[in-house]
């Protein structure tokens, strides 16, 4: 199977290290795919009509795209019930924290753009604000459920992944002030392995 993203997407690693604590680490390969938000890629395109990383790429030549379905997938392909579980209360309390982390990195993701790549001329400071809004009351939700994070899940995964885009490129929203439950999960478990395997940067 090929994995077409970057590492530094958090929704490229969210699967990156999906595959690994799935025992799939040595089935996946990482094709580096780079999307713009104002830049057309070719390659992407061919694979997804949506041209957004990751796209995964099976083995039988099939593409999914969306980091939540990917990670679905391969726990289909792991036989990892416990992944997402099937049970009606825990299955949808870990894919509403697993929405919760997706949509904090989907805010951090645009922020950047907002930030770095939109010309200065054409930034909508508010608009931006409103991003960090979303992000702050995301990790303050968490803080709140944090005992949803007990398992390696797609929850769990999703949310490490998640903080740690944030850390990377918005280091000033000092997300850890006000919400040590949430950041003792996080140092913990970025001391897993297949967090270390798959670095941001």
């Amino acid at each position: 199977m090929k994995i077409h993203g970057d590492v530094i997407s958090p929704f490229t690693r969210m699967c990156l290290v999906t595959a690994h604590e799935l025992g799939l680490k040595d089935k996946v390969k990482l094709v580096k795919g780079h999307a713009k938000a104002n830049e057309v890629n070719p390659a992407l395109e061919k694979l997804s009509p949506l041209g957004k990383i990751p796209i995964l790429e099976t083995d039988h030549g099939h593409a999914i795209h969306d980091s939540r379905v990917i990670m679905e997938y391969l726990a289909h392909v792991a036989g990892a019930g416990h992944f997402i579980p099937n049970d009606g209360v825990a299955r949808f309390r870990v894919l509403t924290t697993l929405a919760t982390a997706q949509g904090m990195a989907d805010a951090a993701v645009a922020l950047r753009y907002e930030t770095a790549s939109r010309p200065n001329a054409f930034r909508w400071p508010e608009f931006a604000e409103r991003l960090r809004a979303r992000i702050r009351a995301s990790v303050a939700d968490i803080e709140q459920h944090t005992e949803q994070l007990t398992d390696v899940n797609a929850a769990s995964i999703a949310v490490v992944c998640a903080l740690a885009y944030v850390d990377f490129r918005h280091p000033a929203l000092n997300w850890r002030e006000g919400n040590p439950k949430t950041a003792a999960f996080a140092a913990t478990f970025n001391q897993r392995q297949s967090l270390k395997d798959w670095p941001l940067g």
